[in-house]
């Protein structure tokens, strides 16, 4: 009997840890965004472009210090069906190392995500700090991937979206696994495809073939493409891929509002996928929607 006791309260304890483990990190993909660093003269047009492509809205843009130490810069966020972004202006020299940072991830509770990120194998670049609505750390992956977690005083509420954008990154062979072991223990993601031989058109190779990894999590969507570096411009340049119903329609609209098509339509082995630039320097991807 007390063996039974004994056998069901470590059970009990495991569990406990199992679900201290697993609660979850991510708020939602509707509140991640992809941060945009463009300067002063183009925030207006980019800003205009974006939303003129995607549709949504702005709000209002406001000089604000979003580093902890003393800078200046506009801050706005764009709200669109595919995705959002945070527009940064900056007025005066960005403090190292913001602008490397690809993402803004809202997280449920800043300090135990701090340290879920530095127990799964993330550095922590800054340390959490204030910004004017909340706050903010940003930690660095294998491979180089730095993305920011933020918090606010005030809880956002923001519609569904109609597509969830893909966070793309770039991988040699050397940090994939460790990027992909130390992400799934943070955001508990998921495996969704591990491809050995994804056609090398996805980057810009016709002819070649290379892995691509896709994964979901409460962060939303990310793809990973193991190459070894070879790429043509501007396949690595872009940090996220956009989700549309009509590709077509979409670029035209995009094209109007003074976006650069850099690569047109073509097959990458899951749907149709172009790229684009737009006023200010901004690369993206923007897809058939899955």
């Amino acid at each position: 009997m007390r063996l039974t006791i004994l056998a069901s309260a470590l059970l009990g304890l495991c569990w406990s840890a199992h679900l201290a483990q697993a609660q979850p990190v991510a708020v939602g993909p509707q509140y991640d965004t992809s941060h945009v660093y463009v300067a002063p003269a183009d925030v207006d047009r980019f800003m205009q472009s974006f939303l003129a492509t995607f549709g949504g809205k702005s709000t209002p843009q406001a000089i604000v210090t979003v580093t902890p130490t003393p800078s200046r810069t506009s801050s706005q966020l764009l709200i669109t069906p595919s995705g959002l972004v945070s527009l940064f202006g900056f007025r005066t020299p960005i403090p190292y190392p913001f602008g490397s940072e690809r993402t803004g991830y809202l997280v449920q509770n800043l300090d135990k995500a701090v340290i879920a990120a530095r127990k799964a194998g993330a550095d922590v670049l800054v340390s959490p700090f204030p910004d004017p609505i909340g706050r903010d750390a940003v930690i660095l992956w294998p491979g180089g991937i730095a993305m920011q977690l933020y918090w606010h005083n005030k809880a956002p509420s923001y519609p569904p979206l109609g597509s969830v954008p893909d966070n793309r990154i770039y991988l040699s062979a050397d940090a994939v696994d460790a990027f992909v072991k130390d992400w799934t223990a943070f955001a508990d993601a998921t495996l969704v495809s591990d491809e050995a031989a994804a056609p090398g058109d996805a980057i810009g190779r016709p002819g070649t073939t290379f892995r691509r990894i896709r994964m979901v999590s409460g962060f939303g969507n990310l793809v990973l493409m193991m190459t070894d570096g070879h790429l043509p411009y501007p396949y690595g340049r872009e940090t996220t891929g956009y989700g549309v119903t009509d590709l077509t329609a979409t670029l035209a609209r995009a094209e109007k509002a003074g976006v650069t098509l850099l690569v047109a339509p073509h097959g990458d082995g899951i749907g149709q996928s172009a790229m684009v630039a737009f006023p200010g320097g901004y690369i993206a991807e923007i897809h058939s929607q899955h």
